[in-house]
C-alpha cells in the first residue's frame, strides 16, 4: 500500500512542480503585458520592439485551434470506423494482426509525420488537386496530425465497444437486429462514455502537437482562418524561441512561458470536460 501511496504521491508532487516552473515566469509576464491585449491581440512580433501591441497571441491560438479541429474531423470517423470493425465485424485472428499494426502507427516519429506532411501531402497531393495551395500550410498539417491521432481514436474506442457486456448484443440479435443495426444501435451507445474520452484525448493531443506543425504549418503568425496558408501555433513559435538566442529573464523569453501555461490550462480544461462528460454519460447509461 505504501508504494501505491508514494507513487501518487509522486504524480502530485510532478503537477506541482510543473504549475510552479510556469507561473512564476507568467506572472512577470503578464505584469508587464496587458492579458487582455495578449489573449485578444491580432499581431504577434515579441522579437521586433518597434512594434507597438506587438504580444497578441490571438494568431497562434487560430493556427493551434485550426489544426486541431482538421485532425479530429479526419481522426474521428477513421478511427470510429476501424474500433467498429476490430469490435464487431473481425474475427479473433484477424483482430490479433491488426491491432499491433494500428498501434505501431501511434509509433511513428513525430518529425517523421512533419517530413511526410511537407513533402508527400503537400508536395504530392494538395499541390496536384489544389493549385494555389502554399508550400506551408494548415491543412497538410491538419491532415498529418489526423492521421497521427487515427491509433489514438481506433484503440481507445475499440476497447470502450469490447467493454460493453455481450449480453445487449444477445439481446439485440434476439429481437433480430442486424450485425450492423446492433452496431450502432447498442453497441456504440453503450459506450458512448469511452469514446467521448478518446476524442476529447486526441483533441488535447492535437492541440499540443510539436513537430509536425513546426515543419509543415510554416512559422508565420498570421491571422488567417484560410487552411491554405502558413500559420504558427503556440507550440511552433516555443520551439523557435527555445532555439534560439533569447535572453533569459527578458519579456521574449517569457512569452513561452506565458503561451505554455495558456497550452496546460486547454489542456487541463479539456481533461476535466473529459471526466465530467465520462461521468455522466455512465450515470445516465446505469
Amino acid at each position: 500500500m505504501w508504494a501505491l501511496r508514494a507513487c501518487a504521491a509522486v504524480t502530485v508532487a510532478t503537477t506541482a512542480g510543473i504549475i510552479a516552473s510556469l507561473a512564476g515566469e507568467t506572472v512577470a509576464f503578464f505584469r508587464e503585458v496587458s492579458p487582455w491585449k495578449f489573449f485578444t491581440g491580432t499581431t504577434w512580433a515579441p522579437t521586433f520592439e518597434a512594434a507597438g501591441d506587438r504580444f497578441g497571441a490571438l494568431p497562434l491560438l487560430t493556427g493551434t485551434l485550426m489544426v486541431a479541429l482538421i485532425g479530429i474531423v479526419v481522426a474521428v470517423p477513421v478511427g470510429l470506423a476501424i474500433a467498429v470493425y476490430l469490435s464487431e465485424y473481425a474475427r479473433p485472428r484477424a483482430r490479433r494482426v491488426l491491432k499491433p499494426i494500428l498501434e505501431i502507427l501511434a509509433g511513428i516519429p513525430t518529425v517523421v509525420l512533419g517530413f511526410f506532411a511537407l513533402n508527400f501531402v503537400t508536395g504530392v497531393v494538395l499541390k496536384a488537386v489544389i493549385p494555389g495551395v502554399e508550400t506551408f500550410n494548415v491543412l497538410s498539417a491538419g491532415l498529418v496530425v489526423g492521421i497521427m491521432l487515427v491509433p489514438t481514436v481506433a484503440s481507445l474506442s475499440e476497447d470502450a465497444m469490447r467493454a460493453v457486456p455481450q449480453d445487449l448484443r444477445e439481446a439485440g440479435y434476439g429481437i433480430g437486429a442486424s450485425r450492423r443495426e446492433v452496431a450502432t444501435k447498442v453497441v456504440l451507445p453503450a459506450a458512448t462514455s469511452g469514446i467521448t474520452a478518446a476524442v476529447i484525448l486526441a483533441l488535447a493531443r492535437a492541440i499540443g502537437e510539436t513537430m509536425i506543425v513546426t515543419i509543415a504549418a510554416g512559422n508565420q503568425p498570421l491571422l488567417s482562418f484560410n487552411p491554405l496558408h502558413a500559420a504558427q501555433t503556440m507550440t511552433a513559435y516555443i520551439v523557435a524561441v527555445s532555439l534560439g538566442d533569447t535572453p533569459a529573464g527578458s519579456v521574449v523569453y517569457r512569452t513561452i512561458f506565458a503561451l505554455g501555461s495558456t497550452l496546460f490550462v486547454i489542456t487541463l480544461g479539456l481533461n476535466v470536460m473529459t471526466y465530467r462528460v465520462a461521468r455522466r454519460l455512465k450515470e445516465r447509461g446505469r
